[in-house]
């Protein structure tokens, strides 16, 4: 599985849409991904990738385009 198809399914998985709703996704997008869902995705995208995100990072998390930027400056590339 590559990292887009990882960091992808976290989005999925967390919110459960598929895959367009995913890519186009952006934080009260939808009901789901309020702040309960937010600390959900993060612990999911921790764990899809092995890393630990900073406390700024996870806020700035707003959206799905945002997010592979966040990710980046952990070495995850796409």
């Amino acid at each position: 599985m590559t990292n887009l198809e990882k960091y992808t399914k976290a989005f999925m998985d967390t919110f459960e849409i598929d895959e367009n709703q995913a890519i186009n996704l952006k934080f009260q997008g939808i009901d789901a991904w309020d702040s309960v869902g937010h600390m959900g995705l993060i612990a999911a995208l921790e764990e899809s990738f092995d890393i630990m995100m900073e406390p700024d990072d996870i806020v700035d998390l707003n959206s799905f385009e945002k997010g592979k930027e966040i990710l980046a400056k952990y070495n995850v590339e796409f």
